[in-house]
């Protein structure tokens, strides 16, 4: 504006000079004052659209300064994954995800729900990931895409100190107990063919408080958990032999290759600086 105001104060001198000038026409006038008009409009342009360049600017920056929210769909029943810790939901997969959206420049938002709800959740966009101890697996390849693998994880079984239950094998015939959902709960239901019982709870500590009061003969779940559940209760033990040995995963939905892409770099990062690895030592570093 300022360009505008000094274009036609010009225009006026120029004007006004050829005025004063003996030897000025008309026609030298006129084409004096069409010559500035038509300068100021230039100049009122280029001003009008430095304007709108600048609110361009500062409309966006923000934006990408924030980043957006990534909506991480859980299940806060699976301990040290996630869990509830008075008013707030913890633990590995947490962490991992707020490692990842910072890395993104992005808010992280936690939704908990069933575990069987997450893919779901997922495939409808109601949820940007899905995180929550989650093994690929053929069956969920189907509905959502996944991210490269975070760790490695097994099921196992648990029963009580008294069992004559040893190893996988003795599983046929008997009631396992899982959390509905799970891959405990995919790979125990191929005992079923076996003449064994699947009964299926909505949290693991469910399954394994109906183990010691002798509702059923063993439970099916991962490893870390179940080391969780063996240390706040006596009179129950892990099997050495494990029933699977398992990646970690986070669930995207299908086709959404940007955002899996973004998942992997910034999980590649937190594993080559060694964070990654220090968020789940953090949460299983003893026995």
């Amino acid at each position: 504006m300022k360009k505008q105001v000094l274009a036609l104060a010009l225009a006026a001198l120029m004007v006004g000079s050829l005025s004063a000038c003996g030897g000025s026409t008309a026609e030298t006038t006129a084409a004096a004052t069409e010559a500035a008009t038509t300068q100021a409009e230039t100049t009122k342009a280029e001003a009008e659209k430095e304007e709108t360049t600048a609110g361009e600017v500062s409309t966006e920056a923000p934006g990408e300064a924030a980043g957006g929210v990534l909506t991480m769909a859980t299940n806060a029943e699976f301990p040290p994954y996630e869990f509830h810790d008075g008013g707030e939901i913890v633990g590995i997969d947490v962490e991992i995800a707020e490692a990842i959206a910072e890395k993104l420049g992005m808010t992280l938002e936690i939704e908990d729900i069933a575990f069987d709800s997450i893919i779901p959740e997922v495939d409808s966009g109601k949820a940007d990931i899905g995180l929550a101890g989650m093994t690929v697996s053929e069956d969920r390849l189907k509905n959502v895409d996944f991210s490269e693998p975070y760790t490695t994880a097994s099921q196992v079984i648990i029963v009580k100190n008294e069992s004559d239950i040893a190893g996988p094998d003795d599983l046929a015939g008997k009631y396992i107990g899982v959390q509905l959902g799970t891959t405990g709960d995919i790979y125990a239901s191929d005992y079923e063919e076996e003449g064994s019982t699947i009964e299926r709870y909505s949290k693991g500590f469910e399954a394994v408080q109906a183990m010691m009061q002798g509702k059923i003969d063993a439970v099916v779940i991962d490893l870390e958990p179940a080391k969780v559940f063996v240390s706040e209760n006596e009179g129950i033990k892990i099997l050495d032999e494990a029933l699977t040995v398992e990646e970690y995963a986070i669930a995207v939905k299908k086709g959404n290759t940007e955002l899996v892409e973004k998942l992997n770099g910034a999980l590649a990062e937190l594993k080559d600086s060694g964070e990654l690895q220090a968020i789940i030592d953090k949460y299983i570093s003893a026995e």
